[in-house]
């Protein structure tokens, strides 16, 4: 999905998503759908000039679901069939090593999520997703992306504009991650995603910086000493 677009439009068609089954069938949903003054279209519009045949083939291939706070959205060894973009709410990727969370990304308001390996060579995850709050995201399915391609050219281009972003979004996290402490990452996060404090629980949010809670704790008592 488009990771530069905005959220400042409303959207036309919300289908609000219950979690009804835990294990393989997680992604299965009761949905509703309830109208909105505007359309998924209108963001994409902003960075892409859309025909009337464009509008619809976004609308019809992009739904716009609500999922509710602890929502699976993909589990290690399924196979990722959707992409996303987040128009509300926070999403976390983690892995389970030895029984143990490892939490290496939150996925906020404005952010493409997708796992791409599993998306693109259709083999299985080896990470899950979460909604760590009530999320609505605009959703691309493996089997509407084509379609879509076809029906609007141009939104591939808007797309591979996209990754090559994230891609190197990615990169740079990376090369932080090795090269600087914990508590550099810490104050690191402070400036670039504070809002991040206060919307995720402390144990994940250690474990996004590769500490344990109480390490955070003390992190955090020193950084207030020094201000």
């Amino acid at each position: 999905m488009p990771g530069a677009l905005k959220t400042d439009a409303l959207l036309h068609t919300e289908v609000v998503c219950v979690q009804k089954t835990a294990g393989p069938l997680s992604n299965y949903c009761a949905c509703k759908v309830t109208n909105m003054e505007n359309d998924i279209s209108k963001l994409v519009s902003r960075f892409i000039s859309l025909n009337e045949e464009e509008t619809k083939a976004i609308i019809e291939c992009i739904p716009v679901r609500t999922y509710p706070k602890g929502t699976v959205l993909l589990r290690e060894g399924q196979i990722a069939s959707e992409c996303y973009f987040n128009l509300k709410g926070c999403v976390r990727l983690y892995y389970l090593v030895d029984g143990e969370e490892k939490t290496t990304g939150f996925y906020t308001e404005e952010q493409s999520i997708a796992s791409m390996a599993s998306y693109v060579n259709r083999t299985p995850a080896n990470h899950y997703l979460s909604c760590i709050e009530d999320t609505t995201l605009a959703v691309l399915h493996y089997d509407k992306e084509k379609e879509l391609y076809r029906r609007v050219p141009k939104f591939e281009s808007l797309c591979r504009v996209s990754m090559e972003d994230d891609f190197g979004k990615q990169q740079e996290m990376l090369a932080s991650y090795i090269t600087t402490s914990p508590e550099e990452r810490y104050l690191n996060l402070l400036e670039t995603r504070p809002e991040l404090l206060q919307r995720v629980p402390q144990h994940q949010l250690a474990s996004y910086l590769g500490v344990k809670p109480e390490s955070l704790s003390r992190i955090k008592k020193r950084v207030t000493l020094k201000k």
